[in-house]
């Protein structure tokens, strides 16, 4: 008998610099909700970064909670990530 894979997971963050003190999770899901968050990010060229150890504490908090400070490093490394690639376009 196969394993199966564990439903893939998404978690969609925003940052509005003038209203926002840290980034905050807008989206999230499993499955087929998870799916959706990520084919709404490729349909508007938004970048995707795949972290599954992130991911695990992201799916822990609610929608429009802010992420905790724990996680500003790691959040600011993947933000700067998407800032790269949006300046090369």
């Amino acid at each position: 008998m196969k394993e199966q894979d564990p439903p893939a997971r998404a978690v969609a963050l925003s940052y509005d610099q003038d209203r926002d003190q840290a980034p905050v999770v807008v989206a999230k899901g499993q499955g087929l909700i998870a799916e959706r968050i990520k084919a709404l990010a490729a349909e508007h060229n938004i970048p995707v970064q795949e972290n599954q150890v992130l991911i695990k504490y992201l799916m822990a908090l609610q929608i429009y909670e802010e992420i905790p400070p724990e996680l500003y490093q790691v959040v600011a490394e993947i933000l700067a990530f998407i800032y790269r690639i949006d300046q090369r376009y």
